[in-house]
């Protein structure tokens, strides 16, 4: 048990690693964002087609048409998860966008309340407001960069909707419970590469080495590679330690942002990022207020 602890921290963290640096290869492909994604899905499923193929994972009976059908709902709403945040990187910064993009357990949050009237509790509720100040400073504050400031809070906004999209293909998981993960992320990615090939390619091929070298990196690592390394660790590890290990994304996109493009949150942004990763701890960790502060929010 404690090696299986051990092999699946090292998987999450190399997973959750290679995730944080995906905006460094989007803005330095140069590609208009629908092309990004749509070779992030061909190269990722020519990646899951392998791996599905050597686990023996297209045997039949795995997937009935029920379930065929809500892994393409749920790759419908990943596809425009990864549109809208690509989207948000230009505009907001790499920084921000993932900050933003990591309200994703409040819309869960909401999701829950909504369609399987799941009780928001007092300290719930206490959270989400913490998150929403920290988004308020962010929104706010003055963006830096060549960004202007309705640029930024475009960008806010495609974030904010990734996030969404991003909360309702996890719940279209749940509905998947027991089929092969990597299975369901090749139908995500074949689902995104039918939808997009119509749009797709206004500006022709890539001309430069680099920049096909970037995009088959986002196939085979950022979608391929990292779907085998983050399944694996989940199967292998305890769900707090899952929470805990996901706090690395955005410690990790903040660092490429900082080392990559020089950019720094300003105070208000940093004040701000700080209040929505708290919530988002507290919220994952179930952390509990000081007595007197539960009788206020009671």
């Amino acid at each position: 048990m404690e090696k299986d602890i051990k092999t699946g921290s090292i998987e999450m963290t190399a997973a959750i690693l290679i995730s944080g640096t995906i905006g460094w290869f989007v803005l330095m492909s140069g590609q208009p964002v629908i092309d990004v994604v749509l070779w992030r899905c061909l190269f990722g499923a020519l990646t899951l087609l392998a791996v599905c193929g050597l686990l023996g994972h297209f045997r039949a009976g795995i997937l009935t048409w029920r379930l065929s059908m809500l892994a393409m709902l749920g790759g419908i709403a990943i596809v425009v998860n990864w549109l809208l945040l690509f989207a948000a990187y230009s505009r907001a910064s790499i920084s921000i966008a993932t900050i933003v993009y990591n309200t994703q357990p409040f819309m869960l949050l909401a999701f829950g309340a909504l369609f399987f009237r799941e009780r928001i509790t007092a300290l719930k509720l206490f959270w989400l407001l913490v998150a929403f100040a920290g988004m308020i400073a962010i929104v706010q504050a003055r963006p830096s960069g060549a960004s202007t400031g309705e640029e930024y809070l475009v960008g806010i906004a495609m974030a904010l909707g990734a996030a969404f999209f991003y909360a309702l293909a996890a719940l279209v998981a749940k509905k998947l419970k027991g089929t092969p993960p990597h299975l369901i992320a090749l139908i995500q990615v074949l689902t995104g590469l039918a939808l997009l090939l119509p749009f797709a390619g206004a500006r022709g091929l890539p001309t430069e080495a680099y920049q096909w070298a970037l995009l088959i990196a986002m196939g085979a690592v950022h979608t391929g590679l990292m779907y085998i390394l983050l399944y694996s660790a989940i199967q292998k590890l305890p769900t707090h330690v899952t929470g805990a290990l996901s706090f690395i994304y955005p410690i990790a996109a903040l660092a490429v942002d900082r080392l990559a493009f020089g950019h720094l949150l300003q105070p208000a942004q940093l004040a701000g990022s700080i209040a929505i990763l708290t919530a988002v701890a507290g919220m994952t960790f179930g952390w509990t207020l000081p007595h007197h502060l539960r009788r206020q929010t009671g």
